[in-house]
């Protein structure tokens, strides 16, 4: 299995199947509720390994995460669309598509053993267009 990702914005990010490790999809309604909530919300935690420009490769885009996460709510560009597909045996097994996700939180680490850093990426839809989100799949990989 393997994760690609592209959010559009300023600038364009991509990620790809060397950089994420797992990815927890979450739809958010108020634990409290005795019956539907129409206060509902949609997040996405993406983690993954920060790669190291070596022998002339290109770096990875996760420095340009990192930036998008310092954008001021003030900003437009802090909202983007983020689309992340979950591939499994060449098939799309997930297309999830957050045409106005912001950074709710991004970390870093690392260590002097690894060798490798890790990111950490929770991002939300703005929860007054959440019904613009989508969740697609079962169709073939299109190479990028």
């Amino acid at each position: 299995m393997g994760f690609r990702l592209k959010v559009e914005g300023a600038e364009t990010i991509e990620l790809g199947l060397d950089n994420i490790q797992k990815v927890y999809y979450d739809t958010d309604t108020p634990d409290d509720s005795n019956a539907r909530s129409t206060d509902v919300g949609s997040t996405l935690r993406i983690i993954g390994k920060i790669i190291t420009a070596t022998d002339g490769d290109k770096a990875d885009d996760t420095l340009k995460l990192a930036l998008w996460s310092l954008v001021p709510a003030e900003k437009a560009d802090c909202y983007r669309k983020l689309t992340l597909e979950v591939i499994a045996a060449n098939q799309v097994v997930r297309e999830i598509v957050f045409p106005n996700a912001f950074v709710v939180d991004y970390k870093e680490a690392f260590g002097d053993t690894e060798g490798i850093g890790q990111f950490e990426l929770y991002v939300k839809q703005k929860k007054d267009k959440t019904e613009l989100a989508k969740l697609n799949g079962g169709y073939p990989v299109n190479d990028i």
